[in-house]
């Protein structure tokens, strides 16, 4: 990942997070109790997709927990989970496929039809960006960290 002018990456954070506030407004019945379940990609068989506006939100978020790098145990799970709560280290600034996953308890997934349109403008940041499509969220986190200081 080139580095991205910082005008261009602000710009691109802010408009990550206006579709996060989007999608948190609609009308869908959620309720995300929290119980890192979906965070387990090896129990679940699942890895969101991150698309590099969303990876430098993940980052930048990451680091202003204090944290410079992913952790070096690969244990299947989230690189954002806290090891030793189990609790997401950037909740409110999650992923997109977070907030809209396979989850049962929180609602199952959302019916793409009712993010379609947030879908389209996370993949317009993607490319404004230099992107080139989602990656999975440990590789895109990784490339996003060398990125944000």
């Amino acid at each position: 990942m080139k580095r991205r002018e910082p005008e261009q990456t602000a710009a691109a954070i802010t408009r990550v997070r206006q579709i996060y506030a989007e999608v948190a407004e609609r009308r869908i019945e959620r309720n995300c109790v929290r119980l890192q379940t979906c965070c387990h990609f090896k129990l679940t068989g699942r890895t969101p997709f991150l698309t590099r506006g969303e990876a430098l939100v993940a980052a930048k978020a990451m680091r202003a927990t204090g944290r410079k790098r992913l952790p070096e145990d690969n244990d299947g799970a989230c690189p954002l989970l806290e090891r030793p709560t189990g609790n997401c280290l950037i909740y409110l600034d999650r992923p997109f496929g977070c907030r809209t996953h396979f989850c049962t308890v929180a609602g199952g997934p959302y019916a793409r039809r009712e993010v379609a349109d947030l879908i389209q403008r996370l993949e317009k940041v993607d490319a404004d960006l230099g992107g080139n499509g989602a990656s999975a969220l440990p590789h895109a986190l990784e490339q996003a960290l060398k990125q944000i200081r």
